[in-house]
């Protein structure tokens, strides 16, 4: 497939790891190579493709028709030259950096191992998975699953889809596994999956128990029996969810920590150790207390995994929820209200605030608020309570680099442009935007037109919405005119930027131009790059490389895109998600 490269020469598809990691697997598999000269052929066939796959990045072939193909995390549906497949991903991919478009039926850009984890056929452990080539379409759509959030796109040249195969079982090594198994691999086994615990159910979840007096003695016991029931089927483990608790009565008290525990039958005990507190049920005093102080990494919090407080409230609580809810949901935490014995109609003349739940919960979209009637007979209610903890997708109140960035799209409205190139830069802007969950918590999209002068399209605050944002971009008129770089790029440092400077998201520019500015950009652009603007540069046409180069943040060579045609845009749009991305992942780091 032809691409544009950077330096605006066209070529094959580029390699498909960075620069220095390349290098790094080059010495590898070289070496690797030399140590096994004395095997037979066949044997080095796999070792021969994996170089292959990573050094030339050209299309992988199988050896023969019945083996699978052992390909990188990082393969595509489009290195593929054949209708139907069987290839082998290897284990322990990074999920952060699969780039995946659609869902069922993927887009060839898509990375195949990331669409296989994505639909379900393997997990990370690696495995066989079956492609299949099919046509081009339009309107891949978006969806959280497995780890993996795949993109929107608005047409594609050809797709793909991917199965399971009857010889799924062979492990990510490319060993069979035997049809009988010694019992002692059974139990090992078992054994080693207990300790790393549930996978698919990665998160960090605080328990905040009502120890108030409204609860009681005996129903507090009750309480603890439960949640030691849901911390069970969660699969507590080294790499599944992690837990701990919080007590709320008269004051907060942590009982324990997530850094505290990382098996089921020490949590149980640790949580049958707790003793009942008694004291008015400050539950908003303790939920905030949870939000600013448990979630730290010296408390063992892990970076890029869910954030969940399971709150548990016995009646109603004695003071205000809603701020605490609001702090919770800006420290990227999803609360989760468990109510139990509901007030009557007689008392809630009593209670502060009757929509309590719906005010304190991530989203009042039903999803977060759980009730259970009484204590006794609780059992039931663990699993549907479980399967809610471990809907990633459904986390929406998680800080992603979808739904915590600001991106500003600085367009160039020159006369070298032209009407129906300024449309398709519009449908780049639109397309980068629709990745994105914009809200007035989320994400937000700014759009500046420029040629001699500026014109504010629209501020980050404009639109809370995807359909505003996207309707806005459809309605941006072309100016025309001449070309001032600098002066926009200044213009948006200061107009876009500056109100914003001290919020939670993450601030990027990006840069659209397709010619030589008429000012100085390396100042400007230099000065952004100070206010923790990170800026991406996308040429087209007759944009000269110096000036895309001087634009955009370090490094460089990642930060800036050139397509010869406007049409070109189109392929340039996953390469800035996932830019936009890697970049909001590496400053949490």
């Amino acid at each position: 497939m032809s691409i544009p490269s950077i330096n605006g020469r066209e070529g094959e598809a580029s390699s498909l790891l960075p620069g220095n990691e390349l290098s790094l697997h080059k010495v590898q598999l070289t070496a690797l190579v030399h140590q096994t000269v004395p095997l037979c052929a066949a044997a080095m066939a796999p070792v021969l493709m994996l170089l292959g796959g990573f050094l030339l990045a050209s299309p992988v072939r199988a050896s023969d028709g019945s083996a699978p193909t052992t390909i990188t995390c990082l393969t595509r549906g489009v290195d593929l030259r054949k209708e139907s497949a069987d290839v082998l991903c290897p284990a322990d991919c990074p999920l952060w950096q699969f780039y995946v478009f659609g869902n069922v039926v993927y887009a060839s850009l898509s990375s195949i191992c990331g669409a296989a984890i994505h639909r379900g056929v393997i997990t990370s452990a690696g495995g066989i998975v079956r492609v299949q080539t099919l046509p081009g379409q339009e309107n891949y759509s978006a969806i959280y699953a497995n780890g993996i959030q795949s993109q929107v796109l608005t047409r594609w040249a050809s797709s793909f889809s991917v199965a399971g195969t009857k010889s799924g079982a062979l492990e990510a090594a490319g060993q069979p596994l035997s049809t009988a198994r010694p019992s002692r691999d059974k139990r090992l086994k078992k054994l080693l999956e207990k300790k790393v615990g549930n996978k698919d159910c990665k998160t960090d979840i605080a328990f905040l128990i009502d120890g108030s007096y409204n609860i009681g003695q005996r129903r507090f016991n009750l309480q603890k029996n439960f949640v030691g029931k849901v911390a069970v089927m969660l699969g507590i483990g080294t790499e599944g969810p992690h837990v701990g608790v919080v007590q709320a009565s008269e004051h907060p008290k942590t009982e324990f920590y997530l850094k505290n525990f990382t098996a089921a039958k020490d949590v149980l005990f640790a949580i049958k150790e707790i003793g009942f507190r008694g004291g008015n049920s400050n539950t908003g005093k303790a939920l905030k207390h949870t939000a600013q102080r448990f979630f730290s990494l010296e408390n063992g919090v892990r970076r890029g995994i869910p954030k969940i407080v399971v709150v548990f409230i016995d009646g109603w609580p004695s003071d205000d929820i809603e701020e605490a809810g609001i702090v919770a949901r800006e420290f990227g935490i999803n609360v989760f209200i468990v109510s139990v014995a509901r007030p009557t109609t007689e008392e809630q003349g009593m209670v502060q605030d009757v929509g309590f739940v719906d005010k304190a919960v991530c989203r009042n979209n039903g999803f977060f608020s759980y009730h259970i009637p009484t204590w006794f007979g609780t059992t039931k209610y663990v699993k549907p309570l479980v399967q809610k903890l471990c809907s990633h997708e459904q986390m929406l109140c998680s800080k992603t680099c979808y739904n915590s960035v600001n991106i500003a799209f600085l367009i160039d409205g020159s006369s070298s442009v032209g009407d129906s190139n300024f449309r398709l830069m519009l449908e780049f802007i639109s397309n980068v935007a629709k990745a994105f969950e914009i809200s007035d918590t989320g994400s937000k999209i700014a759009a500046v037109q420029f040629t001699y002068d500026q014109r504010m399209e629209f501020s980050l605050t404009d639109y809370a919405t995807k359909e505003k944002v996207l309707s806005a971009v459809r309605g941006i008129r072309y100016m025309s005119g001449g070309t001032a770089t600098g002066d926009a790029i200044s213009f948006t440092t200061r107009n876009v930027f500056g109100p914003v400077k001290d919020g939670p998201n993450k601030n990027f520019l990006v840069v659209l131009t397709d010619g030589q500015s008429y000012d100085e950009v390396r100042g400007p652009a230099a000065a952004a790059h100070k206010a923790d603007i990170t800026v991406f540069s996308v040429g087209i046409a007759w944009a000269p490389l110096d000036d895309l180069k001087d634009m955009a943040s370090e490094p460089r060579e990642s930060h800036n895109f050139f397509t010869r045609e406007f049409t070109g845009l189109e392929q340039i749009v996953p390469d800035v998600i996932r830019g936009i991305c890697r970049d909001f992942l590496n400053s949490k780091q």
